[in-house]
């Protein structure tokens, strides 16, 4: 299952072509000359830590430079990003980031906020992408199509529970945008993480949710959950026969990535060179199977196709957030 997602999500990467080009490879012999810091917005052991140390000793090889990964929590990401927004410009700081951190915190949470995304950072290039999915729970919701659950909303105007992993999250903010596209009404029910909700969707205390295709699909082949969507812009390889939500809701689209950043004033063939490498690393079945591993959909692109993806998404999410009134905790 987790092999199938893993072709799909390399058919939805970017092609990279000639963005990647000459400039790159006359970056590669002038790497900063100390020790590069790569600055992880997360704790220690969870998915982003690991993707950074797997690339970090990637680029410690190529650079011939030690690479200090050093996690730095607090204020969503923000204490992380605004320190590289601060750092010198000459390739030895870079950081991995998150949807959260780079599209929604922006907004959510813009009092606490000392800098600009793509004002302040050089995207450099996206590596994951984790589907959520539409599910309901079959003994709550009777709906079997995405149009019937939006026909059942209307005609129990906040009488549904959905549930998130948090306030805020990819997960969360699916589910406003899905009301606001359709006119419908439900109540939110933030959990502190997936693994909190899970048990009570199951057991029917709440009965949606959008969340990360890896943690739902056993679930779903037991008959607990049933799917009614992806909530990526097509159909999922993995699961032709799912429709994608914006079948429905035209535009619809609530997914989580995580992708390498640096100080905007990077000289562009450093830029160029980082994405390179990192891209390459990627395209490794090492790298691919150990992805595969941790559920998540290993992803290539030029910065250039990076910095859209995040404009993009900070737009959608700042809308949604400001028409729903969502307020961090």
């Amino acid at each position: 299952m987790l092999k199938s997602l893993l072709v799909a999500g390399l058919a939805l990467a970017t092609p990279l072509s000639l963005a990647l080009s000459s400039s790159a490879q006359a970056a590669e012999g002038d790497w900063p000359k100390k020790p590069i810091t790569l600055l992880v917005p997360f704790t220690a052991g969870g998915t982003a830590d690991i993707f950074a140390r797997m690339i970090g000793d990637h680029l410690n090889r190529v650079t011939g430079q030690p690479i200090v990964a050093e996690n730095v929590g607090g204020g969503g990401g923000t204490l992380a990003l605004g320190r590289l927004a601060r750092s010198d410009a000459d390739g030895s700081v870079i950081a991995i980031a998150s949807t959260s951190n780079l599209s929604i915190h922006p907004t959510l949470l813009k009092d606490r906020i000392q800098y600009q995304t793509l004002r302040d950072l050089a995207p450099i290039t996206q590596i994951s992408l984790v589907p959520n999915l539409l599910v309901v729970n079959p003994e709550r919701i009777k709906a079997r199509t995405v149009q019937e659950l939006i026909d059942h909303l209307k005609a129990n105007p906040e009488k549904v529970a959905f549930g998130s992993s948090g306030v805020g999250t990819t997960q969360h903010l699916a589910g406003e945008l899905f009301m606001q596209r359709t006119g419908t009404k439900m109540t939110h029910v933030a959990y502190k993480g997936s693994s909190q909700m899970m048990p009570d969707l199951i057991a029917g205390q709440i009965d949606i949710a959008f969340d990360n295709a890896p943690l739902l699909w056993p679930h779903i082949k037991s008959g607990k959950l049933i799917a009614l969507g992806t909530a990526t812009a097509e159909r999922l390889k993995v699961a032709p026969d799912l429709p994608a939500v914006a079948e429905t809701v035209p535009g619809f689209q609530a997914v989580a990535w995580h992708g390498f950043l640096a100080p905007v004033k990077t000289p562009k063939p450093l830029i160029e060179a980082y994405a390179k490498e990192i891209n390459a690393f990627m395209e490794r079945p090492e790298t691919q199977k150990r992805f595969e591993e941790l559920g998540v959909l290993p992803m290539r692109t030029s910065p250039e196709a990076f910095a859209k993806l995040i404009g993009d998404e900070a737009g959608q999410w700042s809308k949604v957030i400001e028409t729903a009134g969502v307020k961090p905790e």
